[in-house]
């Protein structure tokens, strides 16, 4: 059944415009009768039913309330240096899957894509949209938020040196320090997992984290690609202090 987020709060009665209800018109042919999965900006969840239609709009009518949050206990941040396009597209994707609450696309000295601020702006676009259709895919409560492209540094001071927030970063060079013992003795209830880009970090960049509070860790013996490392360290994260363990 398809999902939808409601910019509002759930009521008898509700509206659905914009590109959604495009879709349900013009892709889905919907009809009087059919039903639907709404969740709203509370993370209450309803199922509901189409009863009416007009020019880019379609109301919905409540017919249960339905008491189904998919949400992780953990706040989870995945803040990812900017990878070529299918690649963050693909990282996106698992991430919101995975349960992140909100994704930094964040631009570092070994970044192979460069962008302007228009393209910037469409990337931001595209992987939100791509964010948006993850979580009525996978039944997530609430929507995971694409940021604007921030830099390393601005990132860091946003992020660093704050109680309740604990900055990982899974960096090639270290061999001891594993996720798993990082995450064991994390006190933050916000957890800020940062992955380098294909070209890793550089040792400044690896020694400004650290400067702001971060924690390097390794992922194991093997160099794993930054797309893999970012799915494997969401996955661990969870495991250790969300809900996948």
């Amino acid at each position: 059944m398809r999902r939808l987020f409601y910019k509002g709060l759930l009521a008898d009665t509700i509206e659905i415009t914009g590109s959604d209800a495009h879709h349900l018109m013009h892709v889905m042919r919907a009809k009087a009768g059919q039903k639907v999965t709404v969740v709203d900006d509370a993370g209450q969840v309803a199922l509901m039913e189409m009863t009416a239609f007009r020019e880019e709009a379609v109301t919905l009518t409540l017919k249960e309330r339905l008491a189904a949050n998919t949400e992780s206990p953990l706040e989870l941040v995945l803040a990812q240096c900017l990878l070529k396009a299918d690649k963050m597209d693909y990282v996106v994707q698992k991430a919101v899957e995975l349960g992140v609450t909100e994704i930094i696309p964040v631009k570092s000295h070994n970044c192979v894509v460069r962008y302007d601020a228009k393209k910037a702006a469409a990337r931001q676009e595209r992987w939100q949209k791509i964010a948006a259709e993850a979580a009525k895919q996978c039944g997530r409560t609430a929507l995971t938020e694409v940021t604007p492209i921030t830099d390393l540094s601005k990132l860091l001071a946003d992020n660093g040196g704050t109680e309740t927030t604990e900055i990982v970063f899974c960096y090639e060079n270290e061999e001891e320090y594993t996720v798993k013992s990082c995450l064991q003795a994390a006190q933050g209830k916000r957890l800020v997992l940062l992955i380098g880009p294909e070209g890793g970090f550089t040792l400044e960049e690896a020694a400004q984290v650290q400067a702001c509070g971060g924690k390097a860790v390794t992922l194991g013996p093997r160099i794993l690609r930054a797309e893999t490392a970012a799915v494997a360290a969401v996955t661990v994260a969870q495991y250790e202090n969300g809900d996948l363990g």
